[in-house]
């Protein structure tokens, strides 16, 4: 157990530093077109030529032809680390030049190919996936934090503010959420920058989240309020405030947490699914969901498959959270028994 919760935990880390840190990860800048190279599939590392292997990979030039792309075998450009190029902005404040690998011009290293516009599409997957994840993250901090106040005040007054509390949260939870949030988006205003069109997806999507939260909250605090300790503490006088801080709040570390896991994700792919039809983040800012929109057309969607390389990373990012999910929730069952 503790070797599956290390390699999860570890593999979650890499994924969130690898997007965290994209522009030194990514070799190009994201935005920038090479309209010579349009639909170029992805580069081939080599080890091997003529002359036997080496030690050090690299890759050739594709040059486009009559039946598509061939690689240049002339010359060979080996892989360079730590290597300067396009400039970024470091964790939005540093401004730098310098990569984790490249190659030197003219040629190419598109892991995942290039898109229509000739733009490296392993950069447009690293840049995209900070505002996927990002949203999914903040909506569901938005989430918790209203579903933990409402069913704070639910489980722990109990009454009317529970029959009323309780009863809003079954309507939204009888809604089906996706066609619910594509409604509520679509009579939002169209044309709005990326971030406030990032900050009007992450609260949307948070806001229609908070059902689930709230009832799985309820139900610890009308558990925990109801222990001896619990009773002895207010009959010593303990107000509500106190016993909420010092004895029902910490009960709900290990259900947030767990929740945490399951609503990012899915908050994820409910931004894709937006940006996807148009309603989140538009174009030149890279989004899994806007990056997956030239898969609408079916010749491109059987020609080019190395585009699909959004939804794989949108698959990996939910797979590893959906592994954490299960380690914690078997923890925590361990913990009760």
């Amino acid at each position: 157990m503790r070797v599956k919760t290390a390699i999860v935990i570890s593999a979650l880390v890499a994924l969130h530093m690898a997007l965290l840190f994209a522009g030194f990860v990514a070799p190009y800048d994201p935005v920038a077109q090479d309209r010579e190279r349009p639909y170029a599939p992805p580069t081939r590392v080599h080890f091997r030529d003529s002359s036997g292997w080496h030690m050090r990979p690299f890759v050739y030039r594709l040059i486009a032809g009559p039946d598509g792309y061939v690689e240049d075998t002339r010359q060979a450009f080996p892989v360079q680390l730590l290597t300067q190029g396009s400039r970024y902005q470091l964790l939005g404040g540093f401004d730098t030049n310098w990569h984790l690998f490249c190659v030197s011009e003219p040629g190419k290293l598109s892991l995942f190919g290039t898109d229509s516009f000739g733009r490296d599409e392993f950069s447009r997957v690293l840049y995209g996936g900070r505002i996927s994840v990002a949203a999914g993250m903040v909506a569901t901090l938005i989430a918790l934090l209203a579903g933990t106040f409402f069913g704070v005040i639910a489980g722990y007054y109990g009454g009317w503010a529970d029959e009323s509390l309780m009863g809003a949260a079954e309507l939204f939870l009888s809604l089906p959420w996706l066609y619910l949030l594509l409604g509520v988006r679509a009579f939002l205003p169209l044309h709005l920058s990326p971030s406030r069109t990032f900050l009007l997806l992450a609260c949307t999507m948070g806001l229609i989240g908070w059902a689930r939260p709230a009832k799985l909250v309820r139900g610890v605090v009308l558990s925990s309020r109801s222990r001896n300790y619990v009773l002895a503490a207010r009959g010593l006088g303990g107000s509500d405030s106190y016993l909420l801080r010092r004895h029902i709040l910490p009960e709900l570390f290990g259900v947030l947490l767990t929740q945490a896991t399951l609503l990012v994700p899915r908050y994820i792919a409910a931004e894709v699914t937006l940006s996807f039809f148009g309603l989140g983040v538009n174009e030149p800012v890279a989004s899994w969901g806007n990056m997956l929109q030239k898969l609408q057309q079916y010749s491109v969607l059987v020609s080019y498959g190395w585009l699909l390389a959004p939804a794989a990373a949108l698959v990996v990012t939910s797979v590893i959270y959906c592994l954490l999910a299960d380690t914690l929730h078997s923890k925590l069952e361990f913990r009760s028994t």
